[in-house]
């Protein structure tokens, strides 16, 4: 069986929109807001702002056999730092779990963070080139509604086509 290949791009916010908002910091002195894709499905649980530190720095290429996903929840990544990170993301397939005929692959740079909306499947936090911090926020209350993760067959991510 051959596996699946999936070419990396740039993070625009209109090719990211399907799947939630790309959280970048305004060009001059001021404050930008990203509302549009936070979202809580549970109003008793209560919101959540972590710090976490991904050691193992990858490469491209790589596979990804793993995607999640917060059905009732946003997830917000922001880097600490200006750590190059993958965001691969699926929407939720009509017979239940990550559709990866329609997945997408990008590239966050320069300090840029994303948000997920809910219910949208992405793979598990990887950076690239050093080991990094993120402040990540979401809505939790340490239950089986928090998160979901699935094996799914062996994706390669492939670098950025020269040029792009």
């Amino acid at each position: 069986m051959m596996t699946a290949c999936l070419r990396v791009e740039p993070l625009e916010p209109a090719a990211f929109a399907p799947f939630g908002d790309v959280l970048q910091p305004p060009a001059a002195a001021g404050r930008r807001y990203f509302d549009a894709s936070l979202r809580n499905d549970r109003p008793d649980v209560g919101a959540s702002l972590s710090l976490s530190r991904v050691e193992l720095a990858k490469a491209l290429p790589l596979t990804a056999v793993q995607m999640e996903r917060h059905p009732k929840s946003s997830q917000s990544f922001v880097p600490l730092g200006p750590v190059p990170f993958l965001v691969l993301v699926a929407p939720h397939a009509a017979a239940g779990g990550p559709d990866m005929t329609r997945a997408r692959a990008f590239l966050a740079e320069g300090g840029v963070g994303v948000t997920y909306g809910a219910d949208v499947w992405h793979h598990p936090l990887t950076v690239f080139g050093a080991p990094a911090g993120f402040a990540v926020f979401m809505w939790r209350d340490g239950g089986p509604e928090d998160e979901e993760f699935v094996d799914i067959e062996p994706l390669t991510v492939l670098p950025m086509e020269p040029g792009a």
